[in-house]
């Protein structure tokens, strides 16, 4: 299933630079996860406190772009250069529902939302990720399958976002993209179990 996932290994050539200045300067793979989660609340906030101008959503884009560059990098840093640990598997994981929660609930604050179908939305975020990591304990890969998976899920919010600050998204058309989400979210949820279920059988 098409998803920007499958744009990772791309986006990981282009930030090895990267990477290694933060392996040569001490950071650590878990640091920069964690680093990622705060930043998510800390951007979540000030978009809240700020809610009423809605030029203050040009940050979210902007933040979720850095945020997939922290997530790869972390990644990135635990693999080559030899820092898995069972806390990082942890944090990965955790901190990356946190980051999502705390982002996506800003959304309950912009006027015209209707704030059943965001917490639906969060629900099922959790829901994708917890059918993801469930294919380790059947024999198969994490699952990362789209058509909304983490990555995904920045981009669309990410473009809702800059709808909402340059005004050129009615706000009361943002209740039927958030619909055709929940649908998107739900499809991930069930082909990720499909796709786990097909794996553990190999």
């Amino acid at each position: 299933m098409l998803s920007i996932y499958q744009l990772k290994s791309r986006f990981q050539s282009l930030l090895r630079p990267c990477v290694e200045k933060f392996y040569n300067a001490n950071i650590t793979a878990n640091q920069v996860t964690l680093f990622a989660c705060i930043g998510s609340i800390f951007i979540a906030l000030i978009v809240s406190y700020f809610i009423e101008y809605h030029w203050i959503f040009f940050l979210i884009p902007v933040w979720m772009f850095i945020r997939m560059a922290l997530n790869a990098i972390d990644g990135m840093l635990a693999r080559e250069y030899h820092q898995k640990s069972n806390l990082g598997a942890y944090l990965n994981e955790m901190a990356d529902v946190i980051s999502d929660c705390a982002l996506l609930l800003v959304f309950i604050q912009v006027p015209s939302v209707y704030t059943g179908l965001v917490i639906l939305i969060v629900l099922l975020s959790f829901l994708t990720e917890y059918s993801g990591v469930l294919g380790l304990l059947i024999g198969a890969s994490r699952r990362y399958d789209g058509p909304m998976g983490k990555s995904d899920r920045a981009f669309i919010f990410s473009l809702i976002s800059l709808g909402i600050a340059t005004g050129l998204l009615p706000l009361n058309w943002i209740n039927t993209l958030l619909g055709i989400i929940i649908f998107l979210l739900i499809w991930t949820t069930v082909n990720r179990i499909r796709k786990g279920l097909q794996e553990a059988k190999i």
